[in-house]
């Protein structure tokens, strides 16, 4: 005869694993310590096989464990399309999301995806401005849900992440040996004075290169290996990488990923979306996942 799985128990199933312990996976689903623990003991002894390795110190899967991971992510995936696309008839209409264009990869196309499977009758306008454009449009009511690079957090809004500046360059190349440094600047991009401040404090000698208000076009000449730019760590452009320098530039400072949800009409329908990329950047393999 054939028996069906939990899915409230494979939910927190999955949690635990992504999350990395039973405490933390507890304060993600709004449930306390024991009822997730119950859950996942009525799992394996619905299963008839341990889940979780209680040996090692650290929360661990076991190989049984390890198998139904992929199994559950694919179910919960399925089960939550399915539950959006029937009860979400009332999620229509349109958004507005802006992202700087140093922050779109690696987590927005896919929330992007995971967002219309969900709420199918929701079409989302991305948008792909300077962080402080994006600021004022949100002010004025013309953006729902905005993600900005910025040193400091403003009221209302939260840090999903923070991540060093880095040189970069093409791969393998030498452009950042060269002296004066050749530098491929986006006019208004806020990374550009940090950087030269850097360089005028550490000494050393350099040119703009590219002065532009495209940043594809300051990426080509650093993946040319003709100058070389400043990124965060976890958006370097295709054909370059970051400099391994060995101290011959200067550090550089920690920028913040911060979101904010505007608080007009449509703001239950960005409060959802913020809750994917929430989940993009504290479990990226969730979202890979589905």
């Amino acid at each position: 005869m054939a028996r069906n799985l939990d899915m409230t128990a494979l939910r927190s199933f999955v949690t635990v694993a992504d999350a990395g312990g039973v405490t933390k996976a507890a304060a993600q689903l709004n449930l306390t310590q024991s009822a997730v623990s119950m859950q996942l003991k009525r799992l394996e002894e619905m299963i008839g096989q341990p889940l979780l390795d209680r040996s090692a110190r650290a929360i661990a899967l076991s190989p049984q464990g390890d198998q139904l991971l992929g199994y559950a992510r694919r179910m919960l995936a399925l089960n939550d399309e399915a539950w959006g696309r029937l009860t979400n008839q009332a999620f229509e209409g349109e958004i507005s999301f802006g992202v700087p264009h140093d922050v779109i990869h690696p987590h927005v196309p896919r929330v992007l995806q995971r967002f219309a499977s969900l709420y199918p009758r929701v079409r989302v306008q991305l948008h792909s401005l300077f962080t402080s454009e994006l600021k004022s449009l949100l002010d004025r009511g013309e953006m729902d849900l905005i993600l900005a690079t910025e040193g400091q957090l403003d009221p209302g809004g939260e840090t999903l992440a923070r991540e060093p500046l880095v040189w970069v360059g093409a791969a393998g190349g030498q452009a950042w040996r060269q002296r004066p440094l050749r530098f491929a600047s986006v006019s208004r991009c806020m990374f550009k004075r940090p950087a030269l401040e850097a360089l005028d404090r550490a000494g050393l000698p350099w040119e703009i290169a590219v002065d532009t208000l495209s940043a594809s076009v300051s990426e080509a000449s650093a993946a040319a290996d003709l100058a070389v730019l400043v990124q965060l760590r976890g958006a370097i452009p295709q054909h370059c990488e970051v400099i391994r320098h060995g101290g011959a530039l200067p550090d550089l400072p920690d920028y913040l990923v911060n979101m904010y949800v505007g608080s007009g009409p449509r703001a239950q329908l960005a409060a959802r979306l913020a809750g994917l990329m929430r989940d993009a950047y504290c479990c990226p393999e969730r979202i890979a996942a589905e």
